[in-house]
């Protein structure tokens, strides 16, 4: 089994996936002899997916497989080369390019919310520029589908939802990683045989309409696909009437199959029409015939929305397939994730840096930091503080802080029962510390994550807005430094 998407990419690098500003800056700081200042660069999102109540962080490890194999070849610097910017002297330095430095990290598959540092990056700066645009390109994009993902997931009520995004998927890589991150957003499998290799995803899918047509009638096609894949066999009866024939035909080759002693589980896809009404015409013809527990399988431009109408409406619908709304994230096609620098080091000390603005929620939170997630006695996430890295920590009580983007104004969180800081070493001196942790393991972290989650915060419409304060220590440090943010 391959571990990481970036296996795909290996053979021609990734090291030129970059913005090109993100190279002026490099070469200007070799060049002012600031290469080696230390810095500390943090990755949040400035705002949730409409009536999302909450994100899941995804594309760390795909982020780590990039990280690791980041070289620039001959062919890349034979290319900058060609571009008449850069000198020897910068293009020397890129050959010899090797990772050094620390990153820490919210594990992936936590739920997370606006304006947490999900990853930090501390090392050179010459460095941590080049990381920017991969970072931002791959955990943005995860992110986004894995939390919508979960969405869709949290409107079918436990019931499976499968992925069918490929085809409208924004190219190879978005299908790919796009059915990654579905996955772990709670998607039970994939259409896209790619990712199922790569992951280890279950994958899924049954046929299409030209199966149907190819055959003289829909019967003859029905028979040989349940032949060819008894234990496979989910029948798309739409192709012509769904009730006057495909549902019919259907419930025909499962008697026939039954009759010849073959265990099968009846099973039909719906992708037209109307899906309340006809799962239920389904599921009485099927009953009635003596088929139990048919599986009743609707797809045709599904998304959080339509499924929780039709759950509404009581459809007979127990299995969902989704594509083009989940893999393009329909309505909010880009996750507002930015990469922000917090904090250099002079002298063996870390000072803040803070981004002002007269938008006072683009004002970024000064200093390297640490997030820390309280519980209540039921071990339900009741809000999370962003502490200096350093600070002293209280474990339970009230804990009392600031307003993120009203600094001056107090905010606490009521009867915390236990503390639990997330930002952890996940990379250093060029390596993982840790092996690459699989999919499916992510997936369970989201699923128990989402479990002790609070209701109000999956609502699909209206959710609650969850707690995200500044420790006292770095709301006065914002305070003091938006007033004179060279004040360092």
């Amino acid at each position: 089994m391959t571990h990481g998407m970036y296996n795909w990419f290996k053979k021609e690098g990734m090291a030129l996936l970059t913005d090109f500003y993100e190279l002026t800056m490099m070469a200007g700081y070799l060049h002012e002899k600031k290469a080696d200042q230390e810095v500390c660069f943090e990755y949040f999102f400035r705002s949730l997916p409409p009536h999302t109540g909450f994100a899941v962080a995804a594309g760390l490890e795909p982020f780590l497989d990039y990280l690791e194999e980041l070289r620039f070849t001959a062919d890349d610097i034979a290319y900058l080369r060609e571009l008449g910017v850069f000198d020897e002297i910068f293009l020397d330095y890129l050959l010899g390019f090797r990772p050094s430095c620390t990153v820490r990290a919210i594990p992936e598959g936590t739920l997370v919310f606006p304006y947490e540092p999900i990853i930090q990056i501390e090392g050179p700066i010459i460095e941590a520029q080049l990381i920017e645009t991969a970072l931002l390109n791959i955990l943005n994009y995860q992110t986004l589908i894995a939390t919508k993902a979960s969405r869709i997931c949290l409107a079918a009520e436990g019931e499976p939802v499968f992925e069918f995004g490929l085809r409208r998927a924004h190219g190879p890589d978005g299908g790919l990683s796009g059915s990654r991150a579905a996955y772990i957003g709670g998607c039970t499998s994939t259409s896209n045989v790619l990712a199922g290799k790569v992951y280890g995803i279950p994958v899924a899918g049954t046929h299409a309409h030209s199966w149907v047509m190819s055959f003289p009638s829909e019967r003859e096609a029905f028979r040989a696909f349940a032949r060819i894949y008894p234990k496979r066999c989910v029948l798309l009866v739409d192709t012509y009437d769904p009730v006057e024939s495909g549902i019919p035909n259907a419930i025909a080759v499962f008697k026939e199959m039954q009759e010849q002693g073959i265990p099968v589980r009846p099973a039909i896809r719906l992708d037209s029409g109307d899906l309340a009404k006809l799962s239920k015409i389904a599921y009485q013809m099927m009953t009635g015939a003596g088929l139990e527990n048919p599986l009743i399988v609707a797809s045709n431009e599904l998304h959080e929305d339509i499924i929780a109408d039709l759950k509404r409406q009581k459809a007979k619908i127990n299995a969902w397939g989704v594509g083009t709304s989940l893999i393009t994230s329909y309505n909010c096609p880009a996750l507002s994730g930015v990469y922000k620098l917090a904090a250099v080091k002079e002298k063996g000390s870390w000072l803040p840096r803070i981004k002002v603005t007269s938008n006072l929620e683009k004002a970024t939170d000064p200093g390297k930091k640490q997030i820390v997630r309280y519980f209540d006695a039921d071990n339900h996430p009741i809000g999370d503080v962003l502490f200096e890295d350093g600070e002293a920590i209280p474990e339970r009580g009230e804990i009392r802080g600031f307003h993120r983007n009203q600094p001056h104004i107090p905010q606490k969180i009521k009867n915390a029962a236990k503390a639990q800081p997330l930002l952890e070493i996940v990379f250093k001196n060029g390596r993982r510390i840790r092996p690459p942790v699989p999919v499916h393991q992510i997936r369970e972290r989201v699923q128990e994550q989402i479990q002790s989650l609070p209701e109000e915060y999956k609502r699909l419409r209206n959710p609650q807005i969850y707690d995200v304060m500044l420790s006292e220590n770095v709301g006065k440090l914002k305070e003091r430094l938006i007033a004179n943010p060279e004040q360092w």
